[in-house]
């Protein structure tokens, strides 16, 4: 189906989202406490289909159609990287580009000449699934999550039972790799390390009949182990599609993009409009959602000159929305 902004939906309809997604998240903060200002604006009708990233001098990247695309500065679009398999992006703080190759199964690094580093394709000498999302602690270790979504005949990571593993890794900077959680959680997806180093959140995404749609936090020790008795639910999608990706302001809200808008039945339903971007206080208590009415809302990122640009990225679409508060961002840009 086409994709379409707010503004060329019949009038009717975007009443009668408007009203829907009112009434099903009622419990949410006064508009006056909000954490959005103004309303999404759709910028693109393609090529945005996930791992969104923001470079001052490059603009956005996002993972679509099989490439890694670029909106520069003043948005045009173009592609910056062809045939990439990639999930997730990031910059670490050196600005170097960390890809999660979902189609070759490893995780890589564009160097500062331009050249591909691939920093882990296996563990244990099996290759990995579906390296999907990842994020860097104060320390500079890499952590990221490893699904297997779609057919998985080929999977080859197993625990000592033999039993299928979708794990979550830990890549130091000497390039070592540890496998620090192995079944607590169902499917992990998005995560992110607090810039403290304090927590870990792990976004579990399981979106098949009876899977987990869950968040969950860990304490992290200094080691770049998450204390595996210390596991939180944060929040519970129930049966409607899970979280996916997530970012952090600097003020330490965390911001989940989840929900479902049109119901997927036997495994996934849609209770009124629901997708969109979850907002949660450091304390873990949802104060905030932003829908966006596309199908699926897959993952965020803070750009723009002063930080307070929310990028979204759903169904291949890319919206902006402005916030009250800059996002955290690892790479300066300096």
């Amino acid at each position: 189906m086409p994709a379409r902004c707010l503004e060329k939906l019949p009038p009717f309809s975007i009443l009668l989202f408007s009203l829907l997604a009112g009434l099903f998240f009622s419990s949410a903060v006064a508009a006056d406490d909000s954490v959005f200002v103004g309303k999404p604006v759709m910028l693109q009708d393609h090529g945005a289909g996930e791992g969104p990233v923001w470079h001052p001098q490059l603009g956005l990247l996002t993972s679509g159609e099989g490439n890694i695309n670029r909106r520069d500065l003043a948005g045009k679009t173009s592609v910056f990287r062809a045939d990439a398999g990639s999930n997730g992006l990031l910059f670490d703080r050196q600005g170097r580009l960390l890809i999660c190759d979902n189609k070759r199964r490893r995780v890589e690094r564009i160097e500062a000449d331009g050249s591909l580093n691939v920093l882990a394709d296996s563990y244990e000498g099996s290759r990995f699934n579906q390296p999907n999302d990842l994020t860097i602690d104060s320390k500079n270790r890499i952590y990221f999550t490893d699904p297997q979504y779609g057919d998985r005949s080929g999977m080859e990571m197993l625990d000592d039972q033999g039993r299928k593993v979708e794990g979550v890794y830990r890549i130091d900077p000497d390039g070592s790799v540890t496998r620090i959680i192995t079944h607590e959680v169902d499917r992990p997806n998005g995560l992110i390390v607090t810039p403290d180093d304090r927590f870990l959140y792990v976004a579990d995404n399981n979106n098949e009949l009876g899977g987990a749609r869950k968040l969950w936090r860990f304490n992290l020790n200094a080691d770049g182990t998450p204390d595996l008795e210390t596991q939180t639910l944060i929040h519970d999608w129930g049966t409607t599609r899970g979280p996916d990706g997530m970012k952090l302001d600097q003020q330490g809200q965390l911001y989940v993009a989840a929900g479902l808008n049109k119901s997927r039945p036997p495994a996934q339903t849609a209770d009124g409009p629901t997708a969109g971007i979850y907002v949660f206080s450091p304390e873990g208590k949802q104060i905030d959602f932003l829908a966006i009415p596309r199908d699926e809302t897959t993952n965020c990122a803070f750009g723009g000159d002063d930080g307070k640009t929310l990028f979204v990225t759903a169904g291949g679409t890319l919206w902006s929305v402005r916030t009250a508060i800059a996002g955290y961002q690892l790479f300066s840009g300096q």
